[in-house]
């Protein structure tokens, strides 16, 4: 009974990664389509590098990647989305370990300025229990938007020129539906992992947030 309990776990575990490794196939064949579709480029590693951009979001976890690179000219600019992943290592009681998995769509979008650091996300329970300890983010005139976002920046001044009246209304009615963080001339638009026919919509997204952003933001931090 033992060596059948053995064989039968075998047999599982051979099963889950065969299941795994045919569903990354479909999916990369699903973005190949998806970029012949819109007129891009597609590899499957990251070719540009991308997790060593200055985004808070690639700095989290204990390793991490990109893959499934979407690049090229739309709509006459220069824009890339891709899976983005990361891990946290913990430890159980016995010595053993395992990884928790987090995977993200991303799409990379350029800004016609030097932006500082910053990052907008939905408000949830942990960014309230950060609240609640001290680590306060960015407040605005308007309560409505405060309760539903947290915006965290090294410089107040460039979060009150960004998100002036009109993008928070726009962010309000739904464009707030992704996280946002900008550093240098870039905004990353992150959600949860998409299907690859969804990855047009998240661009549309990160171009949609780019045409929000006030004129006087690339005045006061033009490109260096």
């Amino acid at each position: 009974m033992p060596a059948l309990v053995i064989v039968l776990a075998i047999l599982i575990v051979a099963a889950a990664a065969w299941l795994s490794f045919q569903a990354k196939i479909r999916r990369r064949q699903e973005f190949f389509a998806v970029a012949a579709r819109l007129g891009l480029e597609f590899s499957v590693p990251d070719p540009f590098g991308l997790v060593d951009l200055p985004f808070a979001l690639f700095s989290k976890g204990d390793g991490r990647g990109c893959e499934n690179v979407l690049s090229g000219s739309r709509h006459g600019t220069q824009v890339k989305a891709f899976d983005y992943w990361y891990y946290e290592t913990s430890t159980d009681s016995r010595g053993g370990s395992s990884r928790t998995y987090h995977r993200f769509s991303c799409a990379l979008f350029p800004i016609a300025a030097g932006c500082p650091r910053l990052t907008l996300e939905r408000e949830n329970l942990l960014t309230r229990l950060a609240d609640a300890v001290g680590f306060h983010d960015i407040e605005f005139e308007s309560e409505e938007f405060n309760r539903a976002f947290q915006v965290k920046s090294s410089d107040r001044k460039f979060a009150y020129a960004l998100l002036d009246a009109r993008m928070m209304e726009w962010l309000i009615a739904g464009g707030g539906d992704c996280a946002y963080e900008l550093a240098g001339p870039s905004v990353l638009c992150a959600t949860r992992r998409l299907r690859p026919s969804e990855i047009e919509w998240l661009l549309d997204r990160a171009r949609d947030f780019a045409d929000h952003v006030p004129s006087v933001v690339a005045s006061l931090y033009p490109l260096q």
